[in-house]
């Protein structure tokens, strides 16, 4: 296992330049060029942002894996602590063949944010595994999830770092984490990891949590542009985790979901989309692509057709400078960790499309996944109808605090979130103090 602790007084890893604003840089450059932008608003100290845009640890570990027809091969997997200073570190675990160190410290660093926004008792973190699940086996899966919880086991647990599934995982991949951890210590600890089976510890209504809480913030930043969201229409970029369960809910809201896409292509009906019928069909086919009553679309036309909703509920960087002029809805409510690129922003707001971003739109599953780590910790859980409820408060609170900042500063509503969770996060530090 190899270890980078990193020094928040050290300047010269060409990692931490920030991104100039407007321009397309990856996650990491866009995630340092928000930070940025919110120290200058915010007037801190070059050291105070430094200390900020800096992850506070580092892993990167071998994941020998032993092939079912009985071959060798090495993955490599990663581990970002960005900050600590609200409480412990918590995010999710992705396994893709795009993982990267840099992708995972950005999203490390938008854990932070959306923890803080959400006034959650966590700083960010994230993990990834450079691995494309589908060419493995569920053993294979397995095998590779619990060498790689062994490895990072000195620097996760219910009081350092909680991990949650992601891209590629699911709650069998946080079950194997638990019961890992759990064999290494010698008991039972449902709080190292959320997103778990109901049956070892998991919360009622987490799997569903990141697509009801974009679908409430949607609603209501619809409404905020003046659309009625009963005959709205929207389109849905990702048909996942997140993406599935905001076009079911959009459509239960009154809201036409007239295109969906996934990896495999994109599909379109005016009138429409039968969200429940799609659902099953991506049961049985895996894939949206071929669904009765639809017609096939690029998947880049997807996110240029003239919808009122569009969610982004994928991966990182598709808004981008090369096609956000193109795009014509008139909200973006950002599913997806990252979806839009610095360059995309700067289109966005010249003309006028209001971005309600990641770090407040897709937290709901943060928020759920607090609520099992309490739950957990008390051995006492509550109902469906008790977490949906407390989810949709913190959701709509947030949403209003941060309509409040950006229209006090004269920010963007990405500007107005990141400002406040840079704000929160730095107060605690400069309370806290620096040790020694």
């Amino acid at each position: 296992m190899t270890t980078t602790v990193l020094s928040p007084q050290a300047s010269n890893d060409s990692a931490q330049v920030p991104a100039a604003p407007g321009t397309d840089a990856g996650p990491w450059g866009s995630a340092q060029s928000q930070l940025a932008s919110a120290v200058r608003t915010l007037g801190y100290s070059s050291g105070l942002h430094q200390m900020l845009a800096r992850p506070r640890r580092e892993l990167s570990v071998s994941i020998p894996l032993r092939r079912d027809d009985g071959s060798v091969e090495i993955l490599t997997g990663y581990r970002v602590q960005h900050n600590f200073s609200r409480g412990p570190a918590k995010g999710g675990l992705r396994y893709s063949p795009e993982v990267s160190l840099d992708e995972v410290r950005a999203l490390a660093m938008w854990m932070t944010w959306k923890c803080a926004l959400l006034d959650v008792p966590y700083g960010g973190a994230k993990g990834g595994i450079t691995i494309d699940p589908r060419n493995y086996s569920q053993q294979e899966l397995e095998r590779v999830t619990r060498r790689y919880t062994s490895e990072i086991l000195p620097v996760i647990g219910p009081e350092k770092d909680i991990p949650a599934p992601d891209i590629g995982t699911d709650e069998q991949t946080m079950a194997w984490m638990m019961d890992t951890y759990s064999v290494n210590v010698g008991y039972t600890v449902p709080g190292v990891v959320t997103g778990k089976p109901v049956s070892v510890g998991g919360s009622l209504g987490r799997a569903s949590a990141t697509s009801r809480g974009v679908v409430h913030v949607a609603l209501a930043a619809l409404r905020q542009a003046g659309i009625t969201p009963a005959g709205s229409t929207a389109a849905v970029q990702g048909f996942g985790k997140v993406g599935a369960g905001a076009a079911e809910f959009l459509a239960e809201a009154g809201v036409a979901v007239v295109a969906v896409g996934d990896q495999y292509g994109a599909i379109y009906n005016a009138a429409g989309l039968e969200i429940k019928a799609l659902t099953e069909h991506v049961r049985e086919t895996g894939s949206v692509v071929g669904f009765e009553g639809s017609d096939a679309i690029g998947s880049g036309e997807l996110l240029e057709l003239e919808v009122d909703l569009l969610v982004p509920a994928a991966v990182e960087g598709v808004l981008h400078g090369g096609n956000a002029g193109r795009v014509r809805a008139k909200v973006v409510v950002e599913g997806a960790n990252g979806p839009t690129t610095a360059a995309a922003d700067a289109v966005f707001r010249e003309n006028g499309v209001l971005v309600v971003p990641d770090i407040l739109a897709n937290a709901g599953g943060v928020i759920v996944s607090y609520f099992e780590w309490v739950q957990g910790n008390q051995a006492y859980w509550w109902t469906a109808a008790e977490v949906e409820e407390r989810l949709e408060q913190r959701m709509l609170a947030a949403w209003e605090n941060v309509l409040a900042v950006a229209a006090r500063r004269g920010l963007s509503l990405r500007e107005a979130a990141t400002v406040t969770a840079v704000e929160r996060v730095a107060e605690a530090h400069l309370t806290r103090g620096l040790y020694p």
